[in-house]
């Protein structure tokens, strides 16, 4: 008795099958792409090194402090508004709430 199996077909991808594979590489690498853009964009701080040292100086929050109480402080006779603006972006602080304890990087006024 001999058994004859038929091989089997080879794998062939159509027109459409080809086009869906593509996209998916394409999206995989996007995917890919933004994903490697946006953990670098993360981890800079916006404020290069040495503007720590020649523009502003670090606090530590007291308790009951606010960012306009620091910044009033910070720059007396700057509008409290901006100074508060200043220090959310060089910080960048999510909100406007801040902890006791916590360092913050302010102007020097």
């Amino acid at each position: 008795m001999t058994s004859t199996r038929a091989a089997a077909p080879a794998l062939r991808l159509t027109r459409r099958g080809r086009i869906v594979l593509v996209g998916f590489l394409v999206f995989a690498a996007g995917l890919i792409w933004l994903a490697a853009a946006g953990g670098a964009a993360a981890t800079r701080s916006g404020v290069p090194p040495s503007v720590y040292e020649k523009d502003l100086s670090k606090v530590v929050v007291r308790p009951g402090d606010t960012l306009w109480s620091i910044a009033a402080r910070a720059e007396p006779d700057a509008d409290p508004r901006l100074v508060v603006q200043q220090i959310s972006d060089i910080n960048a602080l999510p909100s406007a709430e801040i902890a006791a304890g916590q360092r913050l990087w302010v102007p020097k006024g």
